[in-house]
């Protein structure tokens, strides 16, 4: 008779096999390779440009109050950097339902894939999360600019070892939240426990206890020690923590996938009462219909509905707590703009599915439906990346001149430019997706991942260009720069309207993403 360890080392070996295979199928289906692979070798480029560069910019040498400042800042707050990862990874984890998956529901129906399995694969998609990308590489950076040189490389390990122990730790939350979630009233409870938190962490920070209470966390004592001759010990018992996080999490995995989904089945069966007919306050009476139609199925989607509001408070909550200043947080409204493109954005028409037949019948011109959708992944951008600035502004006040001009610009600039792209992928290479679960992606996994790659690297490229505009004393050039940008990515984006209004690529994208 097998003992209880055969039996559980041989559940985690089959687990491991089959999310070997499920990994092997999804890198199959990417149609561009070539492209799927660039965006590969970008993430890994920007990695180590982000765990290195910082340290040949001899930034002591600047003699220059501010800058002194804003180094002891980020050296006293690296700790809170560290716990903001954490709680980013919760958050990412509670907001895609328990992590990505690896086969759609309707796929996974017939093949026995075990919850060990799907626990191991949303671990391994973790990396897809733009959010989750841009956290790491602020963490390598930050650490790279205040670690001793001699010290950098055991620093920057240790680093690694706790974005792996704490993607594990909040995907274990992320199951537990989800457990409770599809219980009888768990969907309040949730609604309400996160609710609690970030009025919480609001208070705190108003009442000046938050930055103390961030510092007084362990993962301070993680960041100092990082810095030291004794990483090593931090490594390990990071590496030791990661491995019990993993194996801890698939216990509220099964819970979890053992429950009915209550809420995508509510948003399903549920009967909604016929409106009036919107009121066109600008247009014509068609776009607003249009408009609608089209907002009603982002905020009916469960999975887009958490990815905005994680996207927007994730980011600017990490900003409250680990203190970010002006500089950092230009970079932020570009990159939560990537993360909302990539919840839908990236293949706009997939919003329909088999409803896009359908569309095709209404009365309607083409240039109609592709302006509104255009405006309303747009609007997500928008609001998503705006919240964060809110949030920033909260915690730094209102910026000098200059650094607004910068400020404003930048996110005009990354808002128009990340719609242009995406609209473009999403004419060129639309797929056939199912977005009722949470936990659903619209594009392989190798396909999102290129997406984000190229996504976060023209954003940061952008933000980095600004941030040098933001120190000049003429608060007119930020604007001025950003209109030749302005004007690029409209010219793109008629472009790509132009290709919409061609009845055959109509057709072929109708076609494709009806194909459900």
């Amino acid at each position: 008779m097998p003992s209880s360890t055969d039996t559980f080392s041989s559940t985690w070996l089959e687990a491991a096999r089959d999310t070997r295979h499920l990994m092997r199928f999804r890198a199959g289906t990417v149609r561009r390779r070539g492209a799927a692979l660039l965006g590969l070798a970008v993430v890994v480029v920007l990695t180590a440009v982000f765990a290195v560069a910082p340290t040949r910019v001899d930034l002591h040498a600047v003699e220059s109050a501010p800058l002194e400042r804003a180094l002891a800042a980020l050296e006293s707050n690296l700790g809170a950097a560290f716990a903001g990862f954490l709680l980013l990874a919760i958050g990412a984890a509670m907001g895609s339902g328990g992590g990505r998956e690896l086969l759609s529901r309707s796929e996974a129906s017939v093949h026995p894939i075990s919850p060990v399995t799907e626990h191991l694969g949303a671990l391994v998609l973790a990396p897809v999360n733009l959010a989750w990308l841009v956290q790491g590489w602020g963490l390598l950076a930050i650490t790279a600019l205040v670690a001793p040189p001699e010290r950098l490389l055991g620093a920057q390990l240790v680093v690694l070892a706790w974005v792996l122990a704490a993607t594990a730790l909040g995907q274990a939350a992320g199951w537990a939240v989800e457990g409770v979630r599809r219980t009888a009233r768990g969907v309040l409870v949730v609604r309400l426990t996160a609710g609690a938190v970030v009025v919480l962490l609001a208070g705190l920070h108003l009442a000046g206890a938050l930055a103390p209470l961030a510092r007084a966390l362990p993962t301070t004592w993680v960041a100092d020690t990082a810095q030291t001759g004794r990483w090593p010990l931090a490594a390990g018992a990071l590496l030791l923590l990661a491995v019990a996080a993993v194996v801890v999490g698939a216990r509220p995995a099964g819970w979890a996938l053992g429950l009915p989904p209550r809420e995508e089945l509510r948003v399903q069966s549920g009967v909604h009462e016929a409106r009036p007919v919107p009121e066109p306050r600008w247009g014509s009476a068609d776009r607003a219909l249009l408009r609608r139609l089209d907002r009603g199925s982002v905020w009916r989607s469960v999975g887009m509905r958490r990815g905005l509001m994680v996207l927007g408070i994730g980011p600017g909550l990490v900003a409250l707590v680990a203190g970010l200043e002006w500089g950092t947080v230009l970079l932020l409204p570009g990159l939560t703009a990537s993360g909302a493109a990539l919840l839908f954005g990236v293949n706009a028409w997939c919003l329909d599915g088999k409803g896009m037949v359908w569309r095709e019948t209404l009365p309607v011109s083409a240039a109609d439906v592709f302006d509104v959708r255009a405006l309303v992944v747009a609007e997500c951008m928008a609001v998503v990346s705006g919240v964060t600035v809110v949030l920033a502004l909260l915690r730094n006040g209102l910026p000098p001149l200059a650094v607004g001009v910068a400020v404003a610009s930048c996110w005009l600039v990354v808002v128009v430019q990340v719609l242009a792209i995406v609209m473009t992928w999403s004419i060129r290479s639309p797929y056939s997706v199912d977005l009722s679960s949470p936990r659903a992606t619209p594009a392989p996994h190798a396909a999102m991942a290129g997406y984000a790659g190229r996504l976060s690297l023209v954003t940061t490229l952008t933000a980095m260009l600004f941030t040098g505009l933001a120190a000049l004393p003429w608060a007119w050039v930020p604007a001025v720069v950003a209109l030749p940008f302005l004007a690029w990515s409209t010219a793109r984006l008629l472009r790509v309207r132009r290709r919409w209004s061609t009845g055959d690529e109509r057709a072929r994208v109708v076609l494709t993403v009806a194909a459900v």
